[in-house]
């Protein structure tokens, strides 16, 4: 069952940029990061968008060195992984995060989907090659959502096995138990909110990023030449001489910049200038400090197995480099960073889930506000428990954060291709670059993401192919909605009468009229709703007043409650309201329609009916789609969230008028 209300495909739902008022940079509706103290911003951004990238120094260089030293390891190689990690960090997250792609920001707002709606809107219309883009990187991150929690967990409580007294008592079993318990209450807590939760997440991984500063510190002032890995002829040699075995750990190297995503991907809640400052003169030098500490360390115990005529040994170095009596509180505050880099996670998947349903991109799904001051405190039930499965599933697939780190890179690497690709039409487009100076951001950021993707690729049968397979199957059930609602849309289109036809008929046939007023969602306001025919075909009636109501949703993040609401009078007895939301807002129609007594359209809702045409969709091997296309479009259709709950509507006002539908 489907409602009208909901089946407009995404080209339908977006209205072009042209139509909607621009508003000279800044976000719309007073979404201002700049209200709060820029301290607070950049404390905030230290824990919710640097949370995840600052959990890397757990396991990144640890599978970078064990990559690399199958058949022992030299001093050069660990002067080349460090090098490789430093040079990561500056060239991917540094110079083409921070400097370029977080210049590409939809009215103040980043992330995979808000730069789609940018593109097109560069472009001035929906293209299949920026649409395919779009959902892919989408997709992809759902990937990265389910991996993330599960690696960052397991690598700190991994950490217990460090401690002296514990080393041989913690089993693979107790590893997944214990990161088990942290992961079920971290995703209970979700449908609480998580504002409360959220004001530690700063203080939190300040202090964790300072311990990282302060262990790398202590290391790196016992052998300070490891800083000659800061020049890029180690890391050049390195990939130089290793051939194969190079490709494969530049591949774990790559584990030290996810999390890159969210620099872009959390601008509308902290704004450029606080996340640029906190990664810059924070965050940057205390993983840099960090990484070069593991590599001091790494050498020290080089040098020492070699006096003592041992083998070099495989440790969990950033644990190690702790003194024994601190490994403990290290061990419980690296789980508390991994809980804020996993809650990072799920709240951007539930922004993103949002943004696709505004966008057409996914059925309508039971989103709540689980905060009354801020906007993007939301909690999506059923996305939250096929994280939890999706996450406990993988966990207990791999067992150890090391098989997992095979599995982690690919899903980031591909949004990372995604979004170079988009921003490269926005400097083109928008921006009205020059095709050379496009280029020269273009070709050297998509070869070294092609590099790391190539090199992450080589992981797909050990691991690679889970967030492939994730990825994937997420593209498959958007492309689905897509086209599937677009042929509902078309069909429907074709069975209706428009409604300047409607307007005719009334005039030569008036029926009995009904006291009230009548609200007629649809999805196409140019052609009589299926609601509206039924009521007069069946009831034979036409109320005194009659709303064709439009929900659409503009390409820009936010729309002004000036914006909000457009009225078109038909005739006397009809008129056209369209209401706009942004594609980070949640629709609340009786919200939008108390903006209408303003411009002359009074009503009680309390005395109006709202009608929606109710859909029974049945597959047709002769539609648009494959027979199992159809079908799986019909299990999204009647697995969507009720649109009287979604839109807000008084459920006593609401009436529903069906019909069958072949597709």
């Amino acid at each position: 069952m489907a409602s009208e209300a909901s089946s407009a495909p995404a080209s339908d739902c977006a209205t072009p940029a042209s139509d909607i008022p621009q508003q000279n940079g800044a976000p719309a509706n007073g979404h201002d990061p700049k209200g709060h103290g820029f301290f607070a911003l950049a404390l905030g951004a230290v824990g919710v968008v640097f949370g995840d990238i600052g959990t890397s120094p757990l396991y990144a260089f640890k599978e970078a060195l064990a990559a690399a030293s199958h058949d022992g390891v030299t001093r050069g190689e660990i002067y080349g992984v460090v090098s490789l990690a430093l040079w990561a960090l500056i060239l991917v997250v540094t110079i083409k995060y921070v400097f370029f792609i977080m210049r590409a920001d939809n009215k103040g707002e980043g992330g995979v989907l808000s730069l789609m709606a940018l593109a097109q809107r560069a472009i001035g219309r929906r293209t299949p090659v920026v649409f395919a883009l779009g959902v892919a990187g989408a997709a992809l991150f759902y990937g990265d959502a389910v991996i993330t929690p599960a690696m960052s967990v397991m690598s700190a409580v991994e950490g217990l096995r460090t401690i002296p007294a514990l080393e041989h008592g913690v089993s693979n079993q107790m590893v997944l138990l214990i990161a088990t318990a942290m992961l079920l209450g971290l995703f209970f807590i979700q449908s609480h909110g998580t504002a409360k939760v959220g004001l530690l997440f700063g203080p939190i991984c300040a202090v964790w990023f300072a311990v990282m500063l302060v262990l790398g510190a202590v290391h790196l002032g016992d052998t300070p030449h490891i800083l000659k890995a800061f020049s890029p002829h180690y890391a050049v040699s390195f990939l130089a001489h290793h051939g194969f075995t190079g490709f494969i750990v530049l591949g774990a190297v790559f584990l030290t910049v996810t999390g890159a995503e969210a620099l872009s991907a959390d601008m509308g809640h902290f704004g450029k200038k606080p996340i640029r400052s906190a990664w810059m003169f924070f965050v940057l030098p205390c993983l840099m400090v960090n990484y070069l500490g593991q590599g001091a360390f790494a050498l020290a115990t080089l040098e020492a197995s070699e006096r003592a005529g041992v083998p070099f040994p495989e440790l969990n170095w950033f644990f190690e480099m702790a003194p024994p009596m601190l490994r403990l509180p290290l061990v419980l505050l690296a789980g508390a960073a991994t809980v804020v880099a996993s809650q990072a996670v799920i709240t951007g998947a539930f922004s993103l889930t949002q943004q696709a349903i505004q966008l057409g991109l996914l059925p309508r799904l039971d989103v709540r506000r689980t905060s009354e001051t801020q906007s993007g405190q939301i909690f999506v039930p059923q996305l939250n428990t096929m994280l939890l499965v999706g996450v406990l599933a993988i966990m207990f697939t791999f067992q150890t954060s090391s098989a997992l780190a095979h599995a982690y890179g690919l899903a980031v690497t591909g949004t990372m291709v995604v979004t170079t690709c988009m921003a490269f039409i926005v400097m083109r487009r928008m921006w009205k670059w020059s095709l050379p100076m496009a280029l020269c951001f273009l070709v050297p950021f998509l070869a070294l993401d092609l590099t790391f993707l190539s090199a992450n690729a080589l992981r797909f049968f050990s691991g690679g192919w889970l967030p492939v397979f994730i990825g994937a199957a997420l593209f498959l059930v958007m492309a689905t909605w897509v086209r599937g609602s677009q042929i509902l849309s078309a069909k429907t289109r074709r069975d209706s009468v428009p409604l300047v036809d409607l307007m005719e008929i009334l005039r030569a046939r008036a029926p009995h009229r009904a006291p009230g007023t009548a609200i007629f969602l649809t999805s196409d306001p140019d052609m009589t709703p299926v609601a509206l025919m039924h009521n007069l075909k069946h009831n034979k009636v036409l109320h005194e007043r009659n709303v064709i109501l439009t929900v659409r949703t503009a390409e820009t993040p936010r729309v002004s409650e000036d914006d909000r609401v457009k009225i078109e009078k038909v005739n006397d007895d009809l008129k056209k309201v369209t209401v706009t939301y942004g594609f980070m807002e949640s629709p609340n129609i009786p919200k939008a329609l108390a903006v209408c007594r303003k411009q002359g359209l009074k009503f009680d809702i309390m005395a109006t009916s709202f009608f929606l045409g109710r859909r029974s969709i049945v597959p047709s091997a002769n539609s648009g789609m494959p027979l199992w296309q159809d079908r799986l479009f019909i299990y999204l259709m009647r697995n969507a969230a009720n649109p009287t709950d979604f839109f807000k509507i008084p459920p006593g006002r609401v009436v529903e008028l069906g019909a069958q539908v072949t597709v």
